[in-house]
């Protein structure tokens, strides 16, 4: 396992980063009550992997220009509309899925779904450790804009707060941190690391910082435990991960219960 580490530094190094931002944006999203959302949005880079991979471009490009497409299209239909988020989310979910096993080739259809292990150059770490980076110190510094705008729009437009702009900000974050984890766990796994840990965090603390740390810690955890587990044994990577923070989850229960 440590010679997989140091051939693979930054893959691993990456990795970690995604797993921080995935329990940061998480934790928001439990406080949205968007998280079961996160699992569908990620389902919409599939066209976008499908097109990429017909005409022999980067995945990650395709993925991530269907999802940004993906995240302004439901945040328009969601003003528009009146409809709720989860329900808009759904329409586009279903439609996403559709069109993208349909274009996308049988032979890398498993790779799309569920990730898949590759090396990554210097170039594709720096640009992810910046845009984790960046999602990172916005969600941080526009906390309580952002939880206002959760909790309260009518408190937030008083205070003035654009409730609008924020939820479009929070699902460009949301996506990017989806296309960061494309690589390790695929488009139908990516958003149970942003889901489980979060509801991890949730079952086991009693205030919005402490849940975002401790989301992120259980996140972390999960990929690094994840990838150990998967090397040694010979697993997949991304299945092992969510395995990890699936049994997280069963541990905060147990833990949950006693506090009570």
């Amino acid at each position: 396992m440590v010679s997989f580490i140091s051939s693979n530094y930054f893959y691993f190094l990456l990795a970690i980063m995604v797993g921080a931002v995935s329990g940061l944006v998480g934790s928001f999203a439990v406080m949205k009550r968007l998280a079961l959302a996160s699992d569908p949005i990620s389902h919409i880079a599939l066209p976008g992997l499908g097109v990429a991979f017909l005409f022999s471009f980067n995945p990650i490009i395709g993925a991530a220009a269907a999802l940004l497409i993906g995240a302004v299209l439901i945040w328009g239909l969601e003003r528009r509309m009146g409809a709720t988020t989860e329900s808009v989310i759904g329409v586009v979910f279903s439609l996403a899925l559709a069109v993208g096993t349909l274009i996308t080739p049988s032979e890398d259809i498993i790779n799309a779904l569920f990730g898949s292990y590759g090396q990554i150059s210097l170039n594709e770490f720096l640009l992810g450790a910046l845009v984790s980076l960046g999602i990172f110190v916005f969600l941080l510094s526009k906390r309580r804009q952002m939880m206002l705008a959760i909790l309260s729009p009518e408190l937030a437009s008083t205070a003035g707060v654009n409730a609008d702009r924020y939820n479009l900000y929070f699902l460009l974050a949301m996506v990017l941190t989806i296309v960061l984890g494309l690589k390790y766990l695929g488009a139908l796994l990516m958003g149970s690391l942003i889901i489980i840990p979060a509801v991890v965090s949730r079952n086991i603390t009693r205030s919005f910082s402490s849940m975002i740390l401790a989301g992120i810690i259980m996140s972390v955890l999960s990929v690094i435990a994840g990838i150990l587990i998967a090397q040694s044994r010979g697993f997949a990577i991304g299945p092992t991960i969510i395995s990890v923070a699936g049994f997280l989850f069963v541990v905060s229960l147990l833990f949950s219960s006693k506090r009570k």
